[in-house]
């Protein structure tokens, strides 16, 4: 499903892509190339996380996403500023952008924490639970509530999966709502982007227009949609038509049907996420799938209703579809470390300990580990 999901996906861009490619770069397949080189660094990714034992993943994730924190401060001192958020650190030809690059270890992170909550020190709850604060804080310091939101819910879907105390749970939801509204009162371009999809047409010149374009654009698909590589919003009218909005490029493609298909196929995969929770052995490999399909299926549906005006514009990607190197590397991983917990979950022994066994005859009936 995976590999599934990244050969649509390069379809898509390839699609979205084109027409500003070729006018402003003079290759219609400089992004769909550029695509293609991450997407194989990507995939390296994902074997690497196949291939490590999850605990492993699990020790690293605490100096990861120390280390990610301090890139995403960095940001607010020399990063690159675009659309007055500044969330690019440019190192020679590569732009890193930390937000991206530390989703899956605050989900590793948040599986160690609250896995073993009732048996962590109360001070050792302090100390993490005051790094994720951080995190979410410095992501609304760029600004960018959006991706807070994202991992702040991440985080609280996967301490209400442990078990945690509801009187807890209902208490973070409310501080994180007032943070959150708290947000788009001190900040001007959140307060218009809130007030602008509630009715975009008021201001489709203006700050309507993006998604008075992606509407018209999902609206102009119909049922069965004007065909692959026929979109006429992408031509101009449209823009972030390869990356945040390029779902309203799918959905005039494709059409009405394209749309449920795709949905769909999120549905499936966030089934045989939730299977894979449910057949791990232990309570750390399972909030860590659950952590990853939330992750992946909820960021997805998140970017859809963006497009669709079901939400306020937000700046996140469609996972394996949009254009980006950081959000392919991000979600790419993150879908390893679901595969992970899906071998270990079903007994399967690493590849490495198969391979001694069959150089060791000795160790042969010695139990699968």
């Amino acid at each position: 499903m995976v590999a599934l999901w990244c050969g649509f996906g390069l379809l898509v861009l390839g699609s979205a892509s084109w027409w500003v490619a070729a006018r402003e770069m003079g290759d219609p397949a400089f992004y769909l190339k550029r695509q293609l080189l991450w997407l194989i660094a990507s995939w390296g990714l994902l074997y690497l996380a196949l291939r490590l034992n999850l605990r492993r993943w699990l020790r690293l994730a605490g100096p990861a996403l120390l280390i990610s924190a301090v890139a995403v401060a960095l940001t607010l001192v020399i990063g690159t500023t675009v659309n007055g958020a500044s969330r690019w650190l440019v190192i020679g030809p590569i732009q890193i952008q930390p937000t991206e690059l530390i989703k899956p270890f605050l989900v590793l992170q948040g599986a160690a924490l609250f896995s073993h909550w009732s048996r962590i020190a109360n001070d050792q709850k302090v100390i993490w639970l005051g790094v994720f604060a951080l995190v979410l804080g410095l992501i609304l310091k760029q600004p960018n509530l959006s991706t807070a939101a994202l991992c702040g819910l991440l985080l609280w879907l996967m301490a209400l999966g442990s078990g945690l105390p509801l009187t807890l749970m209902f208490g973070s939801a409310a501080a994180g709502a007032a943070v959150g509204l708290g947000s788009i009162a001190i900040n001007e371009y959140q307060r218009i982007r809130v007030t602008s999809f509630l009715n975009p047409w008021t201001d489709a010149q203006g700050d309507g227009y993006q998604l008075v374009q992606s509407l018209l654009a999902i609206g102009s698909g119909g049922l069965w949609g004007e065909g692959y590589g026929l979109s006429t919003q992408k031509l101009q009218y449209l823009p972030i038509q390869s990356t945040d909005f390029i779902y309203a490029v799918f959905a005039e493609e494709f059409g009405y049907v394209g749309s449920v298909m795709f949905l769909v196929f999120l549905l499936l995969f966030g089934y045989v996420g939730l299977r894979v929770a449910l057949s791990c052995r232990s309570n750390q490999q399972r909030l860590v799938a659950i952590g990853c399909t939330c992750l992946l299926v909820g960021q997805s549906i998140l970017n859809i209703a963006v497009a669709s005006g079901a939400m306020p514009t937000t700046g996140l990607p469609l996972p394996m579809i949009s254009y980006g190197g950081n959000s392919l590397l991000s979600s790419l991983l993150t879908a390893g470390l679901l595969l992970r917990c899906s071998l270990e979950g079903a007994g399967l022994e690493p590849v490495r300990a198969r391979r001694e066994r069959r150089q060791d005859p000795s160790r042969r009936s010695a139990p699968i580990g």
